[in-house]
């Protein structure tokens, strides 16, 4: 006599599935047969190797000097009527200074990578400069805007570090630095085209930034407010 070992049901013995709750009937002394032939994969679990920083570097690396290396060459042989190999290998350039720390030197300095990516992207833009067949536009916007960016960027990383790391000064901290890099690009693109100044987009992004700030100020001078921001957010 046998039961369902799902409902209980007595069953028949030549029954093949419960008639109440149509579970299989299995015979326990086929179970070591079945699983033989039903389960073709191993039981243990493995797992696979981690991929080892300096390999995925070495593949990154490799990829990006293969595209610039081909570029250049189909550029010097074929394709003859612009230096446009220059574009494609200045963007391999930053692309593989921007991945040093990710992929390469883990331990670098935060301060040395983006100082690093900034001295890339100005001399990618040098690089085009030889592509357009002028180069003021370098001197005059591209570098100064790059070197802006960079300094605040250092800036911004610094009050992070530094200073008391919380929700609302590490926003106080972004939203200064959005308001003064908006308002330096202005003035450096107003100096280069028209060779006076005038703020107006930057004025409306450093005014919005300005009352936020404002805002964030008042709550981390006043605990009740602070905390209950934080109740609300689940900071």
């Amino acid at each position: 006599m046998s039961y369902c070992v799902n409902c209980g049901v007595e069953l028949q013995s030549s029954a093949e599935r419960c008639p109440l709750c149509n579970t299989l009937v299995i015979n326990p002394n086929e179970l070591e047969h079945l699983k033989e032939v039903q389960m073709p994969f191993p039981e243990e679990k493995g797992q696979v190797e981690e991929v080892k920083r300096k390999d995925i570097g070495i593949l990154l690396t490799a990829v990006l000097a293969a595209t610039a290396v081909i570029c250049g060459v189909l550029n010097a042989l074929s394709f003859k009527g612009s230096m446009w190999s220059l574009a494609v290998g200045g963007v391999c350039i930053v692309l593989w200074v921007m991945l040093i720390p990710v992929a390469i030197f883990k331990r670098q300095s935060i301060y040395v990578s983006v100082f690093l990516d900034g001295l890339a992207v100005a001399c990618y833009l040098y690089a085009l400069t030889y592509l357009v067949g002028r180069n003021h536009w370098f001197f005059g916007l591209g570098l100064p805007i790059t070197a802006l960016v960079t300094v605040i960027g250092e800036l911004f990383i610094l009050c992070l570090k530094k200073l008391p790391a919380s929700f609302l000064s590490s926003c106080l901290e972004f939203f200064t630095a959005v308001g003064l890099l908006c308002m330096g690009i202005e003035i450096l693109i107003d100096r280069f085209l028209n060779h006076k100044i005038a703020l107006s987009w930057s004025a409306v992004v450093l005014t919005v930034c300005g009352i936020l700030d404002i805002a964030i100020i008042t709550m981390l001078s006043r605990r009740r407010l602070r905390h209950a921001l934080y109740k609300r957010l689940h900071l």
